[in-house]
């Protein structure tokens, strides 16, 4: 199911609201989680076992685990329900990929392929997977007392708003308000109009540049002008961008409304000096978890520069294979590796030097480029697009027709890029951090819902689209 559909959105929502809301307070887990598995199940009906099954035994070892007070079997452990999650993330996520490649190898030395019935991908393995990971880590670390209770560490892993693409929750940081939560209405209301707004940059900003992009990198590349290959990928930047940002305002809004405080995944990342910045505003939990869970355990920077960077280039290789297993991630990972250890070996002191604006620009910039390796999965196509937006051929600058296109297009840049300027902060704290007065909350109120009938209208007039990162 999916968020910005008709089903979910006059359906489902509704119904799973009425109950949440009108049942006593100490059912709303139970109805919660159940509304959940019906919320996956639709999508997804033949993984909802896998789904339940991994949960039961992970929460069974890491109850043994916290229980023992051998060190050695603490580990064994924790290794093992570990190795049970990836090992259902790779066998799932990687055995196409892997068989593939062996079979290039082997057809290329003359050898018989080796036949494998491919697997289809389980939606939001990725993200499940690694919350499970935080959840067995940091028991084994005693950061946080492990859930006494099955349901509620179900309801952790299995949570809707944030079950198929994130953002990815730390245990520690949920498990106190999955126990026990206050209602506030006031934060609810905060909670719908962030939904909303994440509904309306889905709907009506990245949907309207998508399906230009999606047109356009299906036709021929190598003949592709300049001026078109441009517009195409800071077109894609910016779908990009309002997809999944606009994913985690919607999944941080229905978790609001509940009373959960899920952390905040997106701080104006286009606005970054350095690619170093950029990863700390680009999905912020996501870097979070290669953190505190790869880079800080493989040594991080306390340790030998050389080191350093190999840790780097290790945690953003993984990055790369962890959005999808294709080739192009891994180069895409390998890409930013390669600019983040770049500016640790001086390139930000010449950021430094030039000013704010001209780094946002060249960071903006390879940050771009970077995209058009993560959008186009075949490589040699990936970098006959590159050349092609270093071609300087301008002679037929406008490829798309849709005024509708480039409206959209400037208003995304604009609100991309409109915090650089003190009354862009100022419009953004108010949007999403004050704390509403009556009056405000009517008028917000009004705003949202009509901005919310202009969506249902607009996916009722096109359909939908499937969040980008519900693949990953």
């Amino acid at each position: 199911m999916v968020f910005s559909s008709n089903v979910f959105l006059i359906l489902f929502l509704p119904v799973f609201l009425i109950c949440y809301f009108a049942g006593p307070k100490k059912w709303r887990n139970i109805i919660l989680l159940l509304f959940s598995i019906v919320f996956y199940s639709y999508g997804a009906p033949t993984f909802i076992l896998l789904l339940l099954g991994s949960t039961i035994i992970n929460f069974y070892l890491v109850k043994l685990l916290y229980k023992s007070n051998n060190l050695v079997h603490r580990k064994l452990l924790a290794g093992l329900a570990i190795a049970i999650s990836l090992g259902l993330l790779g066998y799932f996520k990687y055995a196409n990929f892997f068989v593939d490649n062996l079979n290039a190898i082997l057809g290329a030395i003359g050898l018989e392929p080796f036949t494998f019935a491919k697997v289809v991908l389980p939606i939001g393995i990725s993200f499940f997977t690694f919350q499970s990971i935080t959840y067995v880590v940091d028991a084994y670390r005693n950061v946080h007392k492990p859930m006494d209770r099955l349901t509620d560490y179900m309801l952790y892993i299995i949570m809707f708003p944030q079950l198929i693409a994130g953002p990815i929750v730390r245990y520690c940081d949920i498990a106190d308000e999955i126990r026990s939560r206050e209602q506030n209405w006031s934060e609810s209301l905060q909670g719908f109009y962030r939904f909303v707004i994440g509904l309306s940059k889905k709907i009506l900003i990245a949907d309207v540049i998508g399906r230009q992009v999606d047109t356009v990198l299906a036709g021929d590349l190598l003949t592709m002008g300049s001026g078109t290959a441009w517009i195409t990928i800071i077109a894609y930047t910016m779908q990009l961008y309002f997809d999944f940002s606009g994913y985690s305002d919607m999944a941080i809004g229905l978790g609001k409304i509940m009373g959960f405080h899920f952390p905040e995944n997106f701080d104006n990342p286009y606005n970054s000096a350095s690619v170093s910045e950029f990863w700390r505003r680009w999905h912020i939990t996501l870097g979070t978890f290669m953190r505190n869970y790869l880079y800080i355990p493989l040594g991080g920077n306390r340790c030998s520069k050389p080191r350093m960077y190999f840790n780097l280039w290790v945690v953003f290789l993984l990055s790369g294979l962890w959005h999808g297993a294709s080739w192009n991630f891994v180069v895409w990972g390998a890409y930013h590796g390669f600019w983040l250890v770049l500016e640790r070996i001086g390139l930000s002191k010449i950021y430094d030097k030039m000013g704010k604006i001209p780094s946002v620009i060249i960071t903006f910039l390879i940050v771009t480029i970077g995209w058009a390796i993560f959008r186009i999965e075949n490589l040699p196509d990936a970098f006959s697009f590159i050349s092609r937006l270093f071609a300087f051929d301008f002679q037929s600058i406008v490829l798309i027709s849709s005024p509708h296109f480039y409206v959209t297009l400037v208003l995304a840049i604009v609100l991309a890029f409109i915090v650089l300027s003190p009354f862009g902060k100022k419009m953004q704290n108010w949007v999403y951090y004050t704390d509403f007065s009556n009056n405000q909350h009517i008028a917000v109120w009004s705003a949202s819902i009509l901005l919310f009938i202009f969506c249902l209208s607009a996916i009722s007039a096109t359909g939908f689209s499937p969040f980008i990162y519900f693949k990953f």
